[in-house]
């Protein structure tokens, strides 16, 4: 419980809040900010590294009601943005790959995106572990993505990009993540646990983070 308590709480809500994918949030912040937004992106990476972090961040700024336009900097305090960080909004929708492979899923999620949003600027789908989908809903989907509607937008996640079928692929503005370095572990827990008031070792931190195996959320 202490550490998804942990986890959740310091989860980043804004873009340089990310840690050690720098790569990837400065081609995002430049797309928001230049209105160059694409219909699907697919972020690639280990476990626990940010790639739903940085969907649900995405989320936030193209619906952020603080701004008439798509904000690189979402407030975090509109109701779009607290809906999206509490999982309950209407217009942004997480998905389990894994627990939703069927064609029978991905049709149902092809007659959804007929419909406007409900409060904000885009429909957004995350879906993550994207690669679990069967080959008939991967098809399913691929209709979508050949033709989506001007206000859908799908954020994919996987840790095996190997499996997801490359005209999928090439439908999408791919990000690989990269795995985070022991040291940038280090210093963000060690961050972490002077604002939790939690006495601690350098030696144990040095140690969590070689084991992290260069995902944050296992080292919290």
């Amino acid at each position: 419980m202490m550490y998804q308590a942990i986890a959740r709480r310091w989860r980043p809500q804004q873009f340089d809040e990310v840690i050690g994918q720098n790569h990837i949030t400065t081609t995002l912040i430049n797309a928001i900010t230049k209105n160059r937004i694409g219909h699907a992106y697919l972020f690639i990476g280990p476990r626990g590294i940010g790639k739903t972090t940085l969907a649900r961040i995405l989320a936030k700024g193209l619906n952020c009601l603080s701004s008439e336009q798509p904000t690189p900097h979402p407030c975090d305090k509109c109701d779009s943005c607290l809906e999206i960080i509490a999982g309950n909004s209407l217009d942004v929708m997480e998905i389990d790959g894994a627990s939703n492979t069927s064609v029978e899923d991905i049709r149902e999620l092809r007659e959804n995106v007929k419909y406007a949003p409900s409060r904000g600027r885009n429909k957004i789908y995350i879906i993550d572990e994207v690669h679990m989908l069967s080959k008939s809903a991967f098809n399913a989907l691929l209709k979508t993505l050949e033709e989506p509607p001007p206000h859908v937008k799908f954020f994919f996640a996987t840790t095996e990009p190997h499996k997801i079928p490359d005209t999928i692929i090439s439908r999408c503005q791919r990000f690989d993540l990269r795995k985070i370095p022991p040291h940038l572990i280090r210093d963000h827990l060690g961050k972490i646990l002077k604002k939790e008031n939690v006495d601690y070792e350098d030696k144990a931190l040095r140690t969590i983070a070689a084991v992290a195996e260069g995902g944050m959320r296992d080292a919290e």
